[in-house]
């Protein structure tokens, strides 16, 4: 089962983690992949490098600039992990936001294979009509 888990820090800061909290969670990083169960994280950067893009029932667009105000909302980071069930991506969750020490995340069961994937074998951009 895999399993996307959104990492939501209740704040939001330019300053980088500490030390103290990118040791521990480099080292449950480490125990996830030498695991097998890991199959990619990534942290997010600050709202204000993003943007929010919105379409309307009428078919327009809005498009706001970061900084965004709800900061509890804001992800900060995600990973995707192949577990064997939701009890085991809760409790891998848990040893992450205590390796943090503040925040929240969310869990989401993904599809049983991607609906998509530019890596495979199978897809070729070159061969696209335009």
């Amino acid at each position: 089962m895999r399993f996307m888990t959104l990492y939501k820090p209740g704040r939001e800061t330019t300053a980088p983690p500490t030390e103290k909290e990118m040791a521990a969670v480099g080292k449950l990083i480490q125990e996830m992949a030498s695991a097998g169960v890991l199959i990619t994280t990534d942290g997010l950067q600050h709202s204000s490098k993003g943007a929010r893009v919105r379409i309307e029932r009428d078919g327009k667009f809005t498009v706001v600039d970061g900084p965004f105000t709800e900061t509890k909302e804001l992800i900060g980071g995600y990973a995707i992990i192949e577990v064997k069930s939701k009890a085991e991506a809760i409790e891998l969750t848990k040893r992450f936001l205590g390796a943090m020490g503040h925040g929240e995340s969310e869990i989401r069961l993904m599809q049983d294979a991607p609906a998509f994937d530019a890596r495979s074998p199978q897809f070729s951009g070159s061969s696209a009509k335009a």
